[in-house]
């Protein structure tokens, strides 16, 4: 056979990515993408067809947030439009997806070329890097740009626009590669180390204070320092809260990890937070989910001290009383150098985490007990609960919703203080987007194959998003699909029942949906429960089947600690 001297573009792409480890790509195939297509064929790289580019783009991301590598999301020019709320959505929990658009033709550019938009513009804000390429023999170069971007500082997602006509023209195969850099694999992320007359004076601050508090957030994950957080909170007995709205940093192996820095859906948390007299948040932004750094959440004696492994995300945190550039790696890795321990502190947010799991068993305990005598409905937090105990350690738990999702958090928290050790757990990030619930299920079973992976999604997340589970039954990977079926946009209705002057909802009823009759029709298991003694053997069903499973359960709609207090007040329903 005789090797090839000219790819089309298309080619040239896949072998770039191919060259940087990619082993992923998800897309709905489209034809300005095929020379794309072809050339991952050619490198055989595993490429998942998908029934809508949004979902395409959340696995993308859902697979990226697990393996923390990046992953490849291509798709054609009106599917770039598709995809947005997914690049939204990876964006809000700084993701590092690469997306590609197949676009309009470069030669007619600005003439009214077919399926003609700007995704380039479309996609500045909700990426670090959005570039159109507009020479066929830099195809490489700028592949090691965007990858270099998206892994490097603050990661987040990329973008890069290859038009039709570059796609499907041919280039020399080696194009743009005698130029440096000569090597563009996949190359070690770089950190920044800290000042060290800055690092002392934190680490003196610390060992002179009385009550400190870490709080870890997105950055933490991205430079995959977890286990040295652990290792110094652990050691030093300073307890541990993780920012809401993102992958859990640690589980309940590590003594020191309390829950949410969230004072609605864990209530000690704010105790702790509001009584601490340094508090070290490393890899967080100080944006609206910790007010901004300001009271009441952060009293204003207490030093706050920001450490952040880029630039870019220290100047979310301008208010930080204390900011230091420094991998959050190598500031664990001093900070457990400290002579001292803070145990008494420590012994005490135990005793209140403990305190707050006992207030949440003695009150759905009563709660259940009513649901019997009175013929009621399921809690939610009493499925989510029930869920939880019927999983195996080391199983992956995903959750989807607007009540559902902190009803499930509230659980995640009780069941962990209860010795749960599960393999991990996603959930919508900062954006809290409804229906990535399926998509992010799919991506922790292909990523874990040989682990159960159970979503609890509310009804109106599961319709947001639920078709992306045809490509569970395409590809042959089960998941169990718990829905909290409450007839509704419960969270929203709850809100408008005490914002409006009727005390009425509107606009946020469905009617009653037969989703398990669904995954029945696509050849997966169903099966309805309507009391809570039908649950276990409904899953265990489920789990026996093999297949891609509903258990569509009906609950009642109960409003969470958060939606209560975000809606307390009749002329403002907003978290801020």
């Amino acid at each position: 056979m005789v090797e090839k001297t000219h790819l089309r573009g298309g080619a040239i792409l896949a072998r770039a990515f191919r060259e940087k480890g990619v082993d992923h790509v998800f897309t709905l195939a489209g034809g300005f993408c095929n020379p794309a297509l072809e050339g991952f064929m050619e490198c055989q790289m595993p490429v998942i067809n998908c029934p809508h580019e949004q979902v395409a783009g959340h696995l993308a991301d859902g697979h990226t947030r697990i393996s923390r590598k990046p992953t490849v999301c291509l798709v054609g020019p009106e599917g770039f439009a598709n995809a947005v709320p997914a690049m939204l959505e990876a964006w809000g929990e700084r993701s590092p997806v690469i997306f590609i658009t197949g676009s309009s033709t470069l030669k007619r550019q600005g003439a009214g070329g077919f399926k003609e938009i700007d995704d380039v513009a479309i996609a500045k804000p909700l990426t670090k890097y959005s570039v159109q390429i507009t020479d066929g023999s830099r195809i490489s170069e700028f592949v090691d740009r965007a990858w270099h971007t998206a892994t490097n500082g603050y990661p987040g997602p990329v973008h890069i626009s290859l038009p039709v006509d570059i796609m499907f023209s041919s280039f020399e195969k080696n194009a743009g590669l005698n130029e440096r850099p000569f090597d563009r694999s996949d190359k070690a992320v770089l950190k920044a180390w800290p000042n060290p007359v800055d690092l002392s004076n934190i680490l003196s601050l610390v060992r002179e204070s009385d009550r400190p508090v870490i709080i870890g957030g997105h950055g933490v994950w991205w430079s995959q320092t977890e286990q040295a957080l652990a290792s110094a909170a652990t050691k030093l007995k300073i307890p541990i809260f993780n920012v809401p709205y993102h992958t859990k940093l640690l589980g309940e192996d590590c003594s020191a990890m309390m829950g949410l820095a969230d004072f609605h859906q864990y209530h000690p948390s704010k105790e702790a937070i509001q009584e601490a007299d340094v508090i070290l948040m490393v890899g967080c932004k100080l944006d609206n989910q910790m007010n901004f750094g300001n009271p009441p959440f952060i009293s204003k004696d207490t030093k706050l001290v920001c450490v952040n492994g880029s630039h870019e995300e220290l100047a979310y945190n301008i208010g930080a009383d204390i900011q230091l550039l420094s991998d959050p790696g190598a500031f664990f890795n001093e900070l457990i150098k400290i002579e001292r321990t803070w145990d008494d502190w420590f012994v005490l947010q135990k005793q209140r985490r403990a305190n707050w799991v006992a207030h949440w068993a003695e009150h759905i305990e009563k709660e259940t007990e009513n649901d019997l005598k009175l013929d009621r409905k399921m809690h939610p937090l009493q499925l989510a609960l029930d869920v939880q105990s019927m999983m195996s350690d080391d199983d992956w738990l995903v959750f989807d919703g607007g009540n559902t999702h902190f009803w499930n958090e509230i659980a995640t928290n009780i069941a962990a203080a209860g010795g749960r050790k599960l393999g991990g757990i996603l959930h919508p990030g900062n954006y809290s987007l409804l229906g990535v619930g399926v998509s992010f299920a799919l991506s922790a079973k292909r990523v874990h194959p040989n682990t159960n992976v159970v979503l609890v999604t509310g009804d109106g997340a599961f319709l947001s998003g639920g078709l992306s589970v045809e490509t569970c039954f395409q590809e042959s990977t089960p998941i169990i699909v718990v829905i909290d079926n409450n007839g509704g946009l419960d969270c929203i209705s709850q809100q408008q029942e005490r914002l409006f002057e009727s005390g009425q909802h509107y606009a946020t009823d469905f009617r009653d949906i037969p989703f398990h009759k669904m995954f029945e029709g696509l050849g997966g298991f169903g099966e309805l429960v309507t009391k809570r003694e039908q649950l276990s053997g409904a899953f265990q069903r489920a789990y026996k089947s093999r297949k891609t499973a509903c258990i569509n359960v009906k609950c009642r709609g109960v409003i969470s600690p958060i939606v209560a207090a975000t809606s307390d007040k009749r002329d403002k329903a907003s978290i801020e």
